[in-house]
């Protein structure tokens, strides 16, 4: 096979040092190095992506799309499927600030209002203590003897800059209202980790529902993204009920004419959804072209706590 072209070596290197781009932005690149625009040249674009991800399948890393569940934004980045000890050497982070980012995801994905963020607050207040790193930490009747001083020593000042630098590098996002959430990088990464752990996934992509809107009923589980459910209910005869359990589901849409136009930006990155492990209530929808076309069977994960799935209900029993 022909080896990597320098077009497609620019395309690697500009996501590599500039970072996930949204989808604009990466377009705009593909148009400076080949001339074409994906929009018009879409056959073009995909072969591009699919010729650079089997050969970076080598290395196992790949250029992967997805949807960012902050604003519905598609956005494309480098990752690396390989999460392992020797990996994380490569990470300019601390092994009590990947500690400290794991603790945020946990209690971000275990919300069971699908809020998809915690106050800044909450994030501060995070023990490290409750975090198992790749088993070197442990739960104990004496905390003291299997947490690393490293840990115990991570003080309120080290979380905060810890915090910027996440922000600022887009695994994490703060909000204006001060609550911090999942950032793009966190959601191009962790996409195997979610389905792995069993997180909830939106009943109308199948994509991991970490913010999300849930169904009135509180019996049923159905949770789905804000921009999967004005697409869904803005539909000529679509029944704005719940899917699983027929609920009636109040939203309130934009304008038909704001929908019009993100559906004409958005037209040429629909495509299939994703296969999927099976799961309970699956339910087919439209994935955009970056979730499919991107999104090869990885295994780049952090090696967090075993997850399980949090329902409305369960969460008041244990309350």
């Amino acid at each position: 096979m022909p080896e990597l072209t320098d077009r497609h070596k620019v395309l690697i290197q500009a996501l590599i040092s500039r970072g996930p781009l949204s989808e604009k932005d990466f377009h705009a690149v593909f148009n400076g190095v080949t001339g074409k625009h994906p929009a018009n040249h879409q056959q073009l674009f995909n072969d591009y992506l699919l010729k650079i991800n089997k050969e970076l399948s080598h290395v196992q890393c790949e250029l992967r799309g997805c949807r960012s569940q902050n604003d519905g934004r598609v956005f494309y980045g480098f990752v690396n499927n390989v999460a392992d000890d020797q990996s994380e050497l490569g990470t300019k982070y601390s092994v009590p600030q990947i500690a400290f980012y794991k603790c945020i995801v946990e209690a971000i994905v275990q919300d069971s209002s699908a809020q998809g963020c915690i106050s800044d607050i909450d994030a501060l207040n995070i023990q490290l203590e409750n975090q198992m790193l790749n088993g070197a930490v442990s739960e104990s009747q004496d905390n003291s003897l299997s947490v690393p001083a490293a840990f115990r020593n991570f003080s309120i000042s080290q979380k905060e800059k810890t915090l910027e630098q996440l922000v600022r590098d887009k695994w994490l996002c703060s909000n204006p209202d001060g609550k911090i959430g999942l950032g793009v990088r966190s959601f191009l990464d962790l996409r195997s980790w979610f389905r792995s752990n069993d997180i909830p996934s939106c009943e109308v992509c199948n994509e991991a529902a970490v913010k999300a809107e849930l169904c009135p009923n509180d019996d049923c589980n159905v949770r789905i993204h804000q921009y999967c459910l004005i697409k869904r209910f803005s539909q000529k005869k679509a029944e704005r009920v719940c899917p699983s359990c027929g609920r009636q589901w109040r939203c309130v849409l934009p304008k038909v004419e704001e929908i019009e136009e993100e559906d004409a930006q958005d037209v040429q990155s629909q495509s299939q959804p994703l296969p999927r492990p099976k799961r309970m209530k699956l339910r087919s929808g439209a994935a955009t072209n970056a979730d499919t076309l991107l999104s090869t069977s990885s295994q780049g994960a952090p090696n967090g706590p075993d997850f399980r799935r949090t329902t409305r209900s369960s969460a008041r029993l244990r309350s």
